[in-house]
């Protein structure tokens, strides 16, 4: 399957696309509106509640906006990070939700849902009032994910 074609029917098979799908994929976050889903021998997260994937929306589209200078970036396209600073966004920023929890890549989250609506009931209604700057430190503080290293086969 070529590349084109996979993201026709992952588009196909996956509308309500969950935002924090690399975070869930490391398998150190979970939400009660991810729903797992194999195409091609790869792996995609898809949400169940759109309105709880608007505000995962919303809250991420800010947190990558108020992370650009800290991750020394000087502008996001369209919203895309390469792969290691969105997981890197993702999880700090869930994790400076959390202060008590290490800041470490395989410290687990629970529920991305519950989460948010905690966070947005205790700082009101408005995702503008969150406490960004200590969501950005967590951000810059959140270790990237060790790269794996590929077994050599054994010469002989």
């Amino acid at each position: 399957m070529d590349e084109n074609e996979y993201r026709n029917a992952y588009h196909s098979i996956n509308q309500t696309r969950c935002v924090f799908e690399k975070s869930i994929l490391t398998r150190t976050c979970n939400c009660q509106h991810a729903r797992k889903f194999n195409l091609a021998e790869r792996e995609g997260v898809g949400c169940k509640d759109e309105q709880a994937q608007a505000l995962c929306s919303q809250f991420l589209n800010t947190v990558r906006q108020q992370a650009r200078f800290a991750l020394k970036l000087a502008d996001i396209v369209g919203n895309l990070l390469p792969h290691n600073k969105e997981i890197q966004v993702q999880k700090g920023a869930l994790l400076g939700l959390l202060p008590d929890l290490p800041n470490l890549p395989d410290t687990p989250i629970e529920d991305i849902a519950s989460l948010l609506g905690q966070a947005q009931a205790n700082h009101g209604a408005q995702l503008e009032t969150l406490p960004y700057g200590a969501l950005i430190q967590s951000i810059v503080h959140h270790p990237p994910r060790e790269r794996r290293r590929r077994r050599e086969k054994n010469r002989t």
